[in-house]
C-alpha cells in the first residue's frame, strides 16, 4: 500500500502571480481597501456578469451584511422567516439567525440543493427570503426556486461559496437572485487564505454595505468636510450604524487577483477528475448514488460527494487506505439551536448519515484518483 495519505483538499496556488501582486502591495505601501481590492471587484464582475461586487473579508460577512441590510431596508421584524437548507457550512444559517431573523429548513433533492416543491410548501405569511446554496458547485432546482420567489414575493438569496466558475450555458446561473455571496477561502475553487464577495442586485444596497462593513463610518461625511473646508481631517465623518469590520483588504485581493486567472483552468482538472469517477461509481447505481447534475451545467465541482449506506465504515477504510475524506454538510437541524428543525427534512437527514466527501483537488495524480476509486469500490462490494 502506497505509504502516502491522499488528501481531502490541497489548494494551489500561482505562486509567481501571486508574489509579483503582493510585491505591487508592499511596493505601494498599501495593504488595505480599496487598492487591489477595487481592481478585484471590476474583473470578478467582468468574469461573473454580476453588476455589483464588494470584496469582503469572507462569504460568513457577504451572508451577515446581506440579511442584516435586508431586514433593515425591506421593513422585517424579529422572528421573521428565511426559507433555508439543512445541508450547509452552519454560517449560512447563522447568518439568518444573528439578523434576528428565523432559518425555517425546507429538504434537499437529488441534487442536494433545495427542493423547489418543500420550499413552496414552507411559505407561510412570515416567510420573507429565500437562502439557496449551491452545494458543490451545482445550481440544482435554482430557477425553480426563483419562480416560486417571484410569485410570493420573496427575497432570493444565493450562498455561492462552492459556485466560483460554474456557469450554465456560457453564463453565470444565478444572475436574477437579489444577492448573491461569494466566498474564496483557502479550500474553495478560488483560493485565498479567507476571503468573499457580496453582490447585490440592487446598487443601493451595496453602497450600504460598504459602510456597514467600515465599522458604518461613514466616509462620505469627511468628503464633504474636506471638499467645504478644504481640509484634510480624517476624523471627520459620521458613523451611521453600528457594525463589524467587514471589509476585505489588499492581501487578500492580490491572492485573488492572481488566482482569477487560472480558475477556469483549474476548474477543468476538477471536472476531469470528476467524470473520471463519475463513470466508476455510476456502474454501481444500487450501491453509489451521485448527485444529480442537469447536462447543461458547467461546474465549478467544488466538492466530489457520493452515497452510500455505510458511510462511517467507509471513512474508515479510506483512512485506513491513506485516503482522507470529509462530510459536507451533517444536518444543521442536529445541532441544538436548530433543533426545533429535526425530523422537517428527511431527505436531509438521510444525506447527512449517509454522504461522504473524496479527495478532489489539483494535485491528485492519476494513480491517486484510480487509487480513490478502487478503495471505495472495494468496500461497497464487499
Amino acid at each position: 500500500m502506497n505509504d502516502e495519505m491522499i488528501r481531502l483538499f490541497r489548494p494551489t496556488f500561482d505562486v509567481d502571480a501571486c508574489l509579483a501582486e503582493l510585491k505591487d502591495c508592499l511596493e505601494q505601501g498599501w495593504t488595505g481597501q480599496g487598492f487591489k481590492t477595487d481592481r478585484f471587484e471590476q474583473e470578478w464582475k467582468e468574469y461573473t456578469g454580476l453588476e455589483n461586487a464588494y470584496y469582503v473579508n469572507s462569504c460568513t460577512a457577504a451572508l451577515n451584511l446581506t440579511f442584516d441590510i435586508f431586514k433593515e431596508q425591506y421593513g422585517w421584524a424579529d422572528g421573521d422567516e428565511v426559507i433555508s437548507t439543512p445541508i450547509t457550512f452552519v454560517s449560512s444559517n447563522h447568518s439568518i439567525a444573528l439578523a434576528g431573523l428565523k432559518p425555517v429548513f425546507a429538504d434537499v433533492d437529488d441534487s442536494f440543493c433545495l427542493d423547489p416543491e418543500d420550499v413552496e410548501r414552507k411559505i407561510t405569511d412570515r416567510t420573507r427570503a429565500v437562502l439557496f446554496v449551491g452545494i458543490g458547485g451545482n445550481p440544482g432546482q435554482y430557477k425553480k426556486v426563483l419562480e416560486i420567489c417571484r410569485k410570493h414575493d420573496l427575497r432570493l438569496v444565493v450562498d455561492a461559496a462552492h459556485m466560483g466558475g460554474t456557469f450554465v450555458d456560457g453564463k453565470f446561473p444565478c444572475l436574477e437572485a437579489d444577492a448573491v455571496d461569494f466566498s474564496f477561502q483557502t479550500f474553495k475553487t478560488l483560493a485565498t487564505a479567507d476571503s468573499g464577495m457580496l453582490c447585490f442586485k440592487d446598487a443601493r444596497f451595496e453602497k450600504i454595505a460598504r459602510v456597514k462593513a467600515w465599522s458604518g463610518i461613514n466616509t462620505a461625511a469627511y468628503s464633504d468636510y474636506a471638499i467645504k473646508d478644504h481640509k484634510t481631517y480624517k476624523w471627520h465623518y459620521d458613523v451611521e450604524y453600528v457594525s463589524n469590520c467587514y471589509n476585505g483588504n489588499s492581501i487578500m485581493a492580490a491572492v485573488a487577483l492572481a488566482q482569477l486567472h487560472c480558475l477556469e483552468r483549474d476548474n477543468e482538472i476538477r471536472r476531469r477528475i470528476s467524470a473520471k469517477y463519475d463513470a466508476a461509481f455510476s456502474q454501481y447505481p444500487d450501491k453509489i448514488k451521485l448527485a444529480a447534475y442537469a447536462p447543461e451545467v458547467k461546474s465549478s465541482r467544488c466538492l466530489y460527494q457520493i452515497v452510500v449506506e455505510d458511510r462511517d465504515g467507509l471513512v474508515k477504510y479510506l483512512n485506513e487506505n491513506k485516503i482522507n475524506s470529509g462530510v459536507h454538510y451533517v444536518d444543521n437541524t442536529n445541532y441544538r439551536m436548530y433543533a426545533y428543525g429535526r425530523g422537517t427534512c428527511p431527505h436531509a437527514a438521510y444525506l447527512s448519515e449517509h454522504m461522504i466527501s473524496l479527495p478532489l483537488h489539483l494535485h491528485l495524480t492519476d494513480e491517486e484518483v484510480d487509487r480513490v476509486i478502487k478503495t471505495v469500490l472495494e468496500f461497497v462490494n464487499k
